[in-house]
């Protein structure tokens, strides 16, 4: 880890509303839980509080996930995209992950997409 949080923070690019995706994914087992949103402020806080931090865009507000719920994530790593416009929360995950109730928002709902062929070696 290089630089000051605010020198990390300057590397992201925001986009047009101030905002950057967050992928997050369970540390361990490289699973896809979920996408949020996060504003500079929310980076923030998600990188020096060791908690999850997304910007809800509906509310307008910040919210920490779990807060209610007691379903939190606990940061493990954060890591910026080569285009510095999506960032990669690895987190340990505590109950479900989704406002579902279910472990990832990734769960049943496959769009039944044609499988590629396989690569030549």
């Amino acid at each position: 880890m290089s630089g000051t949080v605010d020198e990390r923070i300057a590397r992201v690019t925001f986009n047009g509303d101030g905002l950057v995706a967050a992928i997050i994914q369970q540390w361990d087992t490289r699973e896809v839980l979920m996408l949020g949103w996060m504003d500079a402020e929310a980076l923030r806080r998600t990188l020096t509080e060791g908690r999850v931090t997304f910007w809800s865009r509906s509310r307008q507000e910040y919210w920490r996930k779990g807060d209610m719920s007691g379903h939190i994530q606990l940061v493990r790593s954060a890591s910026l995209d080569c285009d510095g416009d999506t960032i990669l929360v690895e987190v340990e995950q505590v109950g479900a992950a989704c406002h579902t109730g279910t472990r990832t928002c990734f769960d049943g709902r496959d769009l039944g997409a044609a499988r590629g062929p396989e690569p030549v070696a």
